[in-house]
């Protein structure tokens, strides 16, 4: 590996010519760049990908994802939005968002660019994954799909508690027709028998 110094280095750089060899890990190591899209090439320090925009970032340039500098020169550990040359992040925010956003949600956070800057990305090495965005997934959403399942009267007079909550009868538990977010049992709340509805004090 050129990087490491160890064997077992089976990626070679995709430059026609050169025989730096290196480990997956090592490539981003040694300032390389692995792509995650079409062939999956990967190229050493030398041969990478660099990005077309001339623009330096100015003095107090601050990256849009962690607020820190990010210098006053381009380098490998910075890139810059291509479509408005405006946003600069360090290459580690930018990737963390990356897998985090997924593509159908990676964007430029200044100019709301998708096809232009995420081609970008996926040129200089940033990978970014094919599935839903990170704060979409069922695990995210799975509590607001839940019914709420507890009478929130000031003195439940239930015997047998808050969570009791029966088909029919006077311990049926109803729900806010507006919020669905508070419940009561009909006598915790003094409903005839005959109530089909309740609405909550907030509501």
């Amino acid at each position: 590996c050129a990087v490491c110094g160890r064997s077992g280095a089976a990626i070679t750089c995709g430059e026609i010519g050169c025989q730096r060899s290196f480990h997956l890990p090592c490539v981003t190591k040694g300032e390389g760049v692995a792509q995650y899209f079409g062939d999956f090439r990967s190229f050493c320090s030398t041969h990478r990908p660099q990005q077309a925009v001339e623009r330096a970032p100015k003095p107090g340039t601050e990256c849009l994802l962690c607020l820190e500098g990010v210098g006053d020169s381009k380098s490998y550990t910075t890139l810059v939005c291509p479509a408005c040359e405006h946003s600069w992040f360090h290459r580690k925010c930018i990737q963390g968002y990356a897998l985090r956003a997924g593509i159908s949600a990676f964007r430029c956070l200044l100019c709301r660019n998708t096809q232009v800057f995420q081609q970008e990305m996926l040129t200089v090495g940033i990978r970014v994954p094919r599935r839903p965005p990170a704060w979409e997934t069922v695990q995210t959403w799975a509590p607001l799909m839940e019914r709420h399942g507890q009478c929130d009267a000031l003195d439940c007079l239930c015997p047998g508690g808050r969570e009791q909550a029966e088909e029919e009868g006077p311990w049926q538990l109803l729900l806010c027709s507006s919020c669905a977010a508070q419940g009561t049992h009909r006598p915790c709340s003094r409903l005839g028998d005959s109530t089909p509805s309740w609405e909550c004090h907030g509501c």
